[in-house]
């Protein structure tokens, strides 16, 4: 199994500073020696939300590697060959994409911007956590998609229909 080619995955966002950020890192882990998971944004922030990367260590990730970053950088010939590309968020879905190398599956898994709630410090925690573990749970059920044995159109329905699955509350 170690001669199967590891499957590129860029998550899109605007800014690049919450949602693709948490996204690249939970597939980096989920789908160790499957996938690679990139995150960019359109109009990609200078750091790194203080929220997403309190989250991110919360939930046992480290931030190593990760940087808000432009799309630019994976639509050019230097580029990893890209199979999937996801929008996490309404703004990049509604932008006109680059050209990405390697004619990639594409699917919106849109979530509301934690960055863009008010409240204080505890609801504002809340609300990165909700998003993390909405994305957790669609990246869980991606990770686990039989791949080889899906045709395209099938796989093109299910990943439409993973931007659908909203989590339920958390219950404790």
């Amino acid at each position: 199994m170690g001669t199967e080619k590891l499957l590129n995955v860029l998550f899109l966002c605007t800014g690049n500073s919450a949602r693709s950020i948490m996204a690249e890192a939970i597939l980096n882990r989920l789908g160790a020696g499957k996938f690679k998971a990139f995150s960019a944004g359109s109009h990609p922030k200078s750091e790194i939300n203080l929220y997403t990367l309190a989250t991110l260590q919360k939930a046992g990730y480290t931030a190593d590697g990760l940087r808000s970053k432009s799309w630019d950088e994976f639509a050019g010939p230097d580029a990893p060959p890209l199979d999937f590309v996801f929008t996490v968020c309404d703004d990049a879905a509604a932008e006109e994409c680059p050209y990405w190398p390697g004619q990639p599956m594409t699917a919106h898994w849109g979530l509301p911007d934690p960055a863009a709630v008010e409240g204080d410090e505890a609801f504002k925690h809340l609300a990165f956590a909700d998003t993390f573990r909405m994305l957790a749970n669609r990246i869980s059920i991606f990770c686990a998609l039989p791949l080889k044995s899906l045709d395209k159109l099938s796989l093109q329905r299910r990943l439409d229909d993973i931007g659908k699955v909203i989590p339920a509350k958390n219950s404790a």
